[in-house]
C-alpha cells in the first residue's frame, strides 16, 4: 500500500502545482472571458479533477505493483510525461493566459494519454480502463479550450 500512496501524493503534487495559477486566474482572468453556454460550472471542476487524480493514482499503482519501478519504467515514463503535460496545460492556459498555446498543448496531451492508456492496456486492463474518464475529460476540455480561444481571439 505504500506505493499507492505514493502514486496519489505524485498525482496530487501535480493537481497543485497547476494549482498555483490555476486558482488566481478563476478569480480574475477567467470571469472576464466569453465562454460557451455549455461549459459546466467552476464549482464542478474542483470534483471531477479530484476523482480523476485519484483514478490515475490508482492505475499508475496497478502498473507499478505487481513488478516493481524498473521492469514497469517505460508505461510509468508515459505516465510521467502526460502528468507533466497536464500541469504544463494549466501553466499555459492560466498562468500564461494563452488559450491558442494551451490548445495546441492539450492536444499533445491527448496524444500521451492515449500512449499511456495503451501502454497500460497492455500491463492491467483495469489499469488502462482507469484512465478512459481522464481521456475523456481532457478531450471535452480540448473543445472547450478551443472554443474559448476562438470566442476570445483578438
Amino acid at each position: 500500500m505504500f506505493g499507492l500512496l505514493i502514486a496519489i501524493v505524485i498525482c496530487f503534487s501535480a493537481a497543485a502545482l497547476g494549482g498555483i495559477v490555476t486558482g488566481p486566474a478563476i478569480g480574475d482572468w477567467y470571469p472576464t472571458l466569453v465562454k460557451p453556454a455549455w461549459q459546466p460550472p467552476n464549482w464542478l471542476f474542483g470534483p471531477v479533477w479530484t476523482v480523476l487524480y485519484a483514478m490515475m493514482a490508482v492505475a499508475a499503482w496497478l502498473i507499478w505493483k505487481p513488478t516493481g519501478l524498473k521492469a514497469a519504467a517505460v508505461p510509468l515514463t508515459l505516465f510521467a510525461i502526460q502528468l507533466a503535460l497536464n500541469v504544463a496545460w494549466s501553466w499555459i492556459f492560466f498562468g500564461f493566459r494563452r488559450p491558442d498555446l494551451a490548445f495546441l498543448e492539450i492536444l499533445v496531451l491527448w496524444l500521451a494519454i492515449v500512449a499511456t492508456m495503451f501502454a497500460f492496456f497492455g500491463r492491467s486492463q483495469l489499469a488502462g480502463w482507469l484512465l478512459v474518464p481522464y481521456l475523456a475529460w481532457v478531450t471535452f476540455a480540448a473543445v472547450l479550450n478551443l472554443t474559448i480561444w476562438r470566442l476570445n481571439a483578438a
